[in-house]
């Protein structure tokens, strides 16, 4: 689709922004007054890891005056063979704080904006108010509805993208052009019914819990990354300067093993509770781990777990990862019984009822989805492993 501009040309561009950028100036379609665009935009990044580093490089390179960065987390091994904005050396530092470093030696004429926190409903309106466009480079369901929810509430676009295992998908989300940017570039007033769809008119519902797994569970293509982020900064790139055509209500998906790229077309659902005609979600939702299935749950740490080891204290330890997850790595005196035998009831009959249950798995996500069900079952004396085998494994 064919958008104007998402944002007005900044100041003339000084000597050694020209020099900088010369070699994508000189491409017609972006000129000087493309680049100065550029150059006046704020994109918002939430998610420093997988897609947020190569997307982070690229949006810094290309010469994004603003670019703010969320993420709460540290950087850890695991990391490395993907996440390209990190070394050897920063591992236990927070990832925005590297990432500013990096950026900033890679392009000293931006302004880099961080926030260290767990992106929320009641942070990120703030957080997300004063930026023209976001990226989402996030990994779980949770967050992606609140970013989708936030941006349709803001009348900001938001550029959606995920990664697992050897499959890749993008897509832009855009409902409608807020009033404020209408009132800046009348000519697009019609687009306001036109525009496309956003991530909950893909996406209804939330999966099932634990019928996805996330990336730390299933693994990653580490280049995958890097063709999906590509993809991201694309559009953004698209958008800010009103060049080509923006792919709104599209639904791009690279499959890595047979270097394919698929387009399917979304549709604007005029039923969505948020974007639709009739919309009857007004604001935030108060709790979106609740509304995607993952309940807190009650958890016991890596210390204290091996408290109740050096303490033999009668218990059992379950592992409900898969049998080569098990084989590859296991905690010592831990019982495996995959996660497919509590979804279909069949684990209930290997569990005691006199001592209490530990279940585990690789992060504590899918240890989470298991503990409720054998809750629910009546199993109250049970409870997981915090961070799971890679807790265990790090400390």
């Amino acid at each position: 689709m064919k958008t104007p501009p998402l944002v007005n040309p900044g100041p003339a561009l000084n000597a050694q922004q020209a020099r900088r950028y010369s070699r994508q100036i000189v491409i017609p379609q972006i000129q000087a007054s493309g680049q100065e665009r550029i150059q006046n935009a704020k994109v918002l990044c939430i998610g420093a890891g997988g897609l947020g580093s190569p997307a982070l490089i690229y949006l810094a390179a290309a010469g994004v005056g603003t670019i703010g960065i969320v993420d709460f987390d540290t950087v850890d091994e695991s990391n490395l063979h993907r996440q390209v904005l990190y070394g050897q050396s920063d591992i236990g530092k927070k990832k925005v704080d590297v990432a500013r470093s990096k950026i900033q030696e890679s392009n000293p004429l931006l302004e880099v904006n961080v926030y260290p926190v767990r992106i929320n409903p009641s942070n990120i309106f703030q957080i997300m108010a004063d930026y023209d466009i976001v990226i989402d480079a996030t990994d779980n369901f949770a967050t992606r509805y609140l970013i989708n929810d936030a941006a349709v509430l803001l009348n900001k676009p938001y550029v959606w993208g995920s990664v697992n295992r050897f499959d890749g998908h993008a897509a832009v989300f855009w409902s409608t052009l807020g009033p404020c940017y209408r009132c800046l570039h009348p000519e697009a007033a019609v687009f306001w019914s036109t525009l496309g769809p956003c991530y909950r008119c893909l996406h209804p519902e939330p999966p099932a819990p634990g019928s996805v797994q996330s990336c730390a569970d299933a693994g990653v293509f580490g280049v995958l990354c890097a063709s999906i982020a590509s993809i991201q900064v694309n559009e953004v790139i698209k958008a800010i300067t009103g060049i080509g055509e923006l792919q709104i209500g599209k639904l791009m998906i690279y499959e890595a093993l047979e270097a394919e790229y698929t387009k399917i077309d979304i549709h604007k659902n005029p039923q969505c509770v948020i974007c639709g005609e009739n919309p009857t979600q007004l604001n935030l939702l108060e709790n979106y781990e609740s509304f995607c299935g993952v309940a807190s749950a009650p958890e016991i740490s890596v210390e204290d777990l091996k408290k109740k080891f050096a303490a033999k204290d009668d218990f059992i330890l379950i592992d409900v990862r898969e049998p080569e997850e098990f084989a590859n790595s296991r905690i010592p005196g831990s019982v495996l019984i995959p996660k497919a035998g509590f979804f279909d009831a069949s684990a209930l009959d290997l569990l005691p009822r006199d001592k209490e249950i530990i279940l585990h798995c690789r992060s504590g996500v899918r240890s989470a989805h298991c503990l409720a069900i054998i809750q629910g079952a009546g199993f109250i004396n049970s409870r997981h492993l915090g961070g799971g085998i890679l807790a265990w494994e790090k400390q």
